[in-house]
């Protein structure tokens, strides 16, 4: 029988099968999946087979090839990783720019991410009812940049109702990762429009200004509108995996077109002559904050010893 993987605690899977019963179910031996190290075998958004065995347990015996993927660096090795989700429409990064800030830094390797596996990505910044004056002007001055990437940008609150619909409409029908810091109120938003899932939240620790961890596992929800949510961990950091240096540049949005007109056909703009990328950014054409992402990243890569 064909199922989909609901969610993945490590040892057990819950599954919804094609007749819409959901069943606890384990895996049979070892799988090879899409030849990436990894530390889970079996993501959220998988389809499988299940089988029933005559003791009653159920088993996945094989796996769907995936059409894509989102993976972030595994917390007990960062030499492997840890797939978030499979089989995507899109995916959602929950930002905030008070208690706790997401960096841009932050947001930059999502979207690096995001275009590495190509996946579709959506920003949505919450908590827009804790903003000062310098945080609305903030706001405005990444949403006009980062919708002229094309990615589209919402700005919500729970507590003022504000933004919900806007954020309704841009998952209805699809399946999207819900991902971002912990603390950002990703699981209250899940909560607020999913009514009685009643996943587990936590106020942000005052001490640190940072999310207290409370989604364990990676979980998917089906959406009354049409479409499903995966709710996952908070994450404090997001690798990039799988990406050479010389490639990076190719998943910055506003570099791509300008790449092609460097002199050196391996230029990683920064201290190459000649550089397109580099002239972008004294033109205006590129971010000066977006260009040190790409920077801060190239340099992370450089230190693993690509």
């Amino acid at each position: 029988m064909k199922a989909v993987v609901y969610k993945s605690t490590g040892s057990w899977y819950r599954v919804k099968a094609e007749n819409n019963e959901f069943k606890d179910a384990r895996i049979r031996g070892k799988f090879k999946t899409d030849e990436i190290t990894s530390t889970n075998p079996v993501a959220v958004g998988d389809e499988v087979t299940i089988s029933e065995e005559a003791s009653g347990d159920v088993m996945i015996i094989e796996i769907a090839p995936r059409k894509n993927y989102i993976t972030r660096q595994s917390p007990q090795n960062k030499n492997l990783q840890h797939i978030i989700a499979a089989n995507l429409d899109q995916a959602v990064l929950m930002a905030s720019l008070r208690n706790p800030r997401t960096s841009t830094g932050f947001i930059d390797r999502f979207l690096v991410a995001c275009e590495a596996f190509h996946v579709p990505a959506i920003l949505v910044f919450n908590k827009s009812d804790l903003y000062r004056e310098k945080d609305n002007k903030e706001f405005q001055r990444l949403k006009s940049l980062y919708e002229s990437m094309k990615y589209p940008v919402i700005s919500t609150s729970l507590f003022e109702h504000s933004g919900i619909e806007d954020f309704k409409n841009s998952i209805k029908g699809k399946r999207s990762l819900v991902s971002g810091h912990s603390g950002v109120g990703k699981s209250s938003l899940i909560n607020y429009i999913l009514p009685g899932t009643d996943i587990k939240i936590q106020d942000v620790s005052g001490w640190s200004g940072k999310g207290m961890h409370t989604t364990t596992f990676a979980e998917m929800y089906d959406l009354p509108f049409g479409g499903a949510v995966i709710d996952t961990p908070g994450m404090r950091e997001f690798a990039i995996h799988d990406i050479s240096p010389v490639e990076l540049s190719h998943y910055f949005a506003e570099m791509r077109p300008l790449i092609g007109q460097c002199r050196f056909n391996n230029c990683l703009h920064t201290e190459e002559p000649d550089c397109a990328i580099k002239n972008g950014v004294a033109a205006g054409i590129i971010d000066t904050g977006r260009y040190i992402s790409y920077l801060n990243i190239l340099e992370s890569m450089e230190e693993k010893k690509w």
